[in-house]
């Protein structure tokens, strides 16, 4: 990660938009459509949107994979969202339905729900499935995200 001026991806466009690492914390917005880059809740990927978050941005990109017929998905839901007010903006969350993103679901061998899969510059860097608390799941993620 270029630690200066990190590179972050919209939640609403996919835009990239350089940051300056000591305003990381402070939010920002998108240079093209002036959404919040950060607020504190996970984003929906899509398959227009997954690439851009996981392979070109330099914030590592937590995903929950689920589906809405999933009983443990739908339970660890707050839980996520929970560990999204945590971990921003040091780390990206992110939900990515396999029901209506098949191909990305596939691309990656999710064979149980919900898997959370932590990328960073496009690589897999560690895979959980199984709901879990919100405290596991930060304690999971910073212990697996590079330093």
């Amino acid at each position: 990660m270029n630690t200066d001026t990190p590179i972050v991806p919209c939640p609403a466009c996919a835009t990239l938009n350089r940051v300056p690492a000591a305003k990381l914390g402070a939010g920002g917005t998108c240079g093209r459509c002036g959404q919040p880059l950060f607020a504190g809740r996970p984003i929906d990927l899509t398959a227009a949107s997954f690439d851009a978050h996981a392979a070109r941005g330099d914030l590592p990109l937590l995903v929950d994979f689920w589906a809405s017929w999933c009983g443990p998905c739908r339970q660890m839901a707050p839980a996520f969202a929970e560990a999204a007010r945590q971990l921003e903006p040091t780390m990206r969350l992110g939900k990515l339905d396999t029901e209506a993103e098949q191909a990305i679901a596939a691309r990656y061998g999710i064979r149980s729900i919900p898997t959370m899969i932590l990328f960073h510059k496009g690589r897999e860097i560690a895979r959980q499935s199984g709901a879990m608390p919100a405290s596991t799941i930060v304690q999971w993620a910073r212990n697996a995200a590079p330093a």
